[in-house]
């Protein structure tokens, strides 16, 4: 009976990967701290220069929304629920370092740069192309201490929800992408103004939560997404600072600031709905 339970339980999360994941949560704690507190002075304090504040906040929101999922991973008790948070960091930082690759001309590399921005600059580049590589090889040492994930005490998402992740998923998906292939075309879409390398960058961004919404549809376990719904919430709430700092870029007429606001409150009602979810492990 006992070897039974035994073979149901989810793999225990590597100690490598629990050390990368808290190693990224600083990384993108310390770039959402250049952008939030440098927001008008990232030619001095930030890899590239962004001419619009409120492009600057809005990644900077989204970097410190991040350190959420990476240290709820590396917290997490077992595989079954790191996992998620592994495969959206992977995606999206290797979605960064093709931008950057396309964009390296943007950034602060140049001598005539301060040399704030070139140290900035290079630990970006340090990390951008350190991260997918180290993540890679902890995915590959975690296959040896075990990936298993069990389902003895899986607890299956409303219909509901398992629908508003699958829609949100899809909608960001698309708009990430359409900001990867196309920025100057799918920018116009955008509630404020866009430059290629900035719509790119919002892409990687919208492209790694769809794939994280995504990836907690398939998944389909009140436990095992409550990382995405930590994330969600700490997202939401950093935009809504975001808009009230800089919100005044956004033309409050416009479908593209509707938009921009409806997708805000469909990620908070999934977020909020799955942290009120109690899993059977909560249950007495």
């Amino acid at each position: 009976m006992s070897r039974q339970h035994a073979a149901r339980r989810d793999a225990a999360v590597a100690l490598p990967m629990r050390v990368l994941l808290v190693v990224a949560a600083l990384l993108v704690f310390l770039a959402g701290l250049q952008l939030t507190v440098f927001t008008t002075r990232t030619d001095e304090w930030f890899s590239w220069t962004i001419d619009v504040p409120m492009t600057a906040v809005f990644l900077g929101a989204a970097y410190w929304s991040s350190a959420v999922l990476e240290l709820a991973g590396a917290r997490s008790s077992d595989w079954g629920r790191a996992r998620l948070t592994v495969w959206t960091v992977l995606v999206f930082t290797t979605l960064t370092f093709v931008v950057t690759m396309v964009h390296l001309d943007k950034f602060h590399l140049g001598a005539e740069q301060p040399t704030s921005a070139r140290l900035v600059t290079w630990g970006w580049l340090a990390i951008y192309a350190g991260v997918p590589v180290a993540m890679a090889v902890a995915l590959v040492l975690q296959a040896r201490v075990g990936s298993e994930v069990g389902d003895g005490l899986r607890r299956p998402l409303p219909a509901v929800l398992r629908w508003l992740l699958l829609g949100l998923g899809v909608v960001l998906l698309a708009s990430g992408i359409a900001l990867l292939l196309d920025p100057v075309w799918a920018a116009q879409a955008w509630s404020w103004p866009l430059t290629p390398l900035t719509g790119r960058a919002v892409g990687a961004w919208l492209v790694g939560l769809g794939w994280a919404a995504v990836h907690a549809r398939l998944i389909d376990d009140a436990e095992r997404v409550r990382p995405l719904g930590l994330t969600g919430v700490a997202f939401v709430v950093l935009e809504g600072i975001a808009l009230a700092r800089y919100g005044d870029v956004l033309d409050r007429s416009s479908w593209q600031a509707a938009a921009y606001v409806v997708g805000l409150a469909w990620i908070a009602v999934v977020s909020v709905w799955i942290l009120r979810l109690r899993s059977p492990r909560s249950v007495t």
